[in-house]
């Protein structure tokens, strides 16, 4: 077992913070979005997100929602690029083309964050980046509400525990939607086959979608496909999963309440541990046609295109933050193998 350490690393052409600890290690990159580029359990030979040692600060800018754990503000679509809050009506870029014409995944995880801070000690390694979005940032254009992004890993014996806080300094309602597009590894295990992935999810309903990808204000109750997440016996690629999205449940974890997925690979027994903090309402699941190697359980504070919906908060999951006041997130990853 490694002694615990942070550092500074070049990978990429970027500066990235390498942390290690028990038998994990994490490298977080700034310079993409405070983006998890990697997180590894040496001993069990699992590798959590999609991952490529050949990758560059290039790649991960062009494609910034498919690699590691890529945190988005706004996540997700918004009908015609409009977002409508209590005290003003916002217009976003389209950016997605025909046929959707939305705005999809905001901005955050394409900036260039600002670290702050890392360290060790005999428990756990730490790192600690932010973000200011202000009149700087050439999206504040359509957004002019000011905020503070803040992002902490944790890396111990028990995982990477990851925490994102947010923080309204205008004088305005500051729109909460967020999400990460995390993108597990499939396999995630050395030496398997993504056949061998099975998804257990505690979903609920399941939100009807249109021809955009928007929600028609229709849930629908689950059919024997829906089920196998449920059963924990999805697997989550090879076939296509595309935008199936679902109110977020919890199941019992080793007697404990558990807000979060498991994901199996039948072949070694292995597995990861998925866990969101409650304020996560939402699961959508997409895999890229389900042939390139990994696939995305995504949580969400907020259905798709929430806060245009004529349904109730309550429902959609959509939340204002007044101004100097501020909303934290949390997830936690972990293995679990035999042995355990």
């Amino acid at each position: 077992m490694r002694s615990n350490q942070a550092r500074i690393v070049e990978f990429g052409g970027m500066q990235c913070i390498e942390m290690q600890s028990g038998n994990y290690i994490a490298m977080v990159a700034p310079e993409v979005g405070s983006n998890v580029i990697r997180f590894r359990d040496e001993y069990n030979e699992i590798e959590f997100f999609r991952f490529n040692p050949e990758n560059t600060k290039e790649t991960y800018q062009q494609h910034s929602e498919t690699w590691g754990l890529p945190t988005l503000y706004l996540p997700n679509r918004f009908e015609d690029g409009v977002l409508k809050t209590t005290d003003a009506v916002y217009h976003l870029p389209v950016n997605e083309k025909a046929p959707y014409n939305n705005h999809i995944h905001g901005f955050l995880q394409k900036r260039e964050h600002q670290f702050k801070e890392c360290g060790a000690d005999s428990v756990h390694t730490w790192c600690r980046t932010e973000y200011l979005y202000d009149e700087r940032d050439e999206f504040f254009q359509y957004l002019p509400i000011k905020f503070k992004a803040e992002f902490l890993f944790i890396l111990s014996e028990n995982g990477l525990d990851y925490t994102f806080k947010l923080t309204n300094l205008s004088d305005k309602q500051m729109p909460i939607s967020v999400a990460t597009h995390t993108t597990i590894s499939a396999p995630f295990c050395d030496n398997s086959k993504p056949e061998k992935l099975r998804l257990l999810a505690p979903i609920g309903s399941r939100w009807v979608l249109n021809e955009r990808c928007l929600p028609t204000e229709e849930f629908i109750p689950l059919t024997e496909e829906d089920l196998e997440y449920k059963e924990g016996t999805r697997m989550p690629v090879i076939q296509n999963i595309d935008n199936e999205m679902y109110f977020a449940e919890s199941l019992d974890h080793n007697g404990e309440k558990f807000h979060g997925i498991v994901v199996s690979d039948v072949l070694t027994g292995k597995q990861i541990g998925y866990e969101v903090s409650d304020n996560y309402l939402f699961w959508i699941f997409w895999n890229d046609k389900g042939v390139n190697g990994y696939f995305c359980p995504e949580p969400m504070s907020a259905m798709i295109n929430a806060p245009n919906m004529k349904l109730p908060p309550a429902v959609t999951g959509y939340q204002e933050l007044k101004p100097g006041k501020n909303i934290v997130f949390t997830q936690h990853f972990f293995t679990v193998s035999e042995e355990d």
